[in-house]
């Protein structure tokens, strides 16, 4: 039996806010304690606070996106990445006029039992 596996089908999330999410890794392959995903959110976009219960690294490939963690405001670029704690009460939006391209990854794995987003 083969040690590795090659994912060539990532999950395509459903979403209605126009953002992509391609999950490689994950619920959708059946691993909870990490989760992969290439990501572009489009211009304008945004969504909730929220309060993970998981840690959860951002890449940025293109473009900006901006972080507002517990009262702080970030703004990263491309090359530049962040962590973010579980329990930090965050929000994610990209205000700009290109589509930011990003890869995150959470550990445990992101699920919407975990999220903690809160209602507008």
């Amino acid at each position: 039996m083969k040690k590795y596996r090659i994912q060539a089908s990532p999950f395509i999330v459903p979403t209605t806010d126009g953002k992509l999410i391609e999950e490689h890794w994950g619920n959708s392959t059946r691993n909870s304690e990490i989760s992969i995903a290439h990501m572009v959110a489009p211009p304008n976009w945004s969504e909730p606070h929220q309060t993970p219960e998981f840690d959860e690294f951002t890449l940025i490939i293109s473009g900006k996106k901006h972080f507002e963690i517990d009262g702080d405001s970030v703004i990263l670029e491309k090359g530049q990445s962040i962590m973010i704690e579980k329990g930090a009460r965050v929000r994610y939006s990209n205000p700009f006029y290109d589509p930011c391209e990003y890869i995150a990854i959470c550990l445990p794995a992101f699920s919407m039992d975990l999220v903690n987003r809160e209602m507008d």
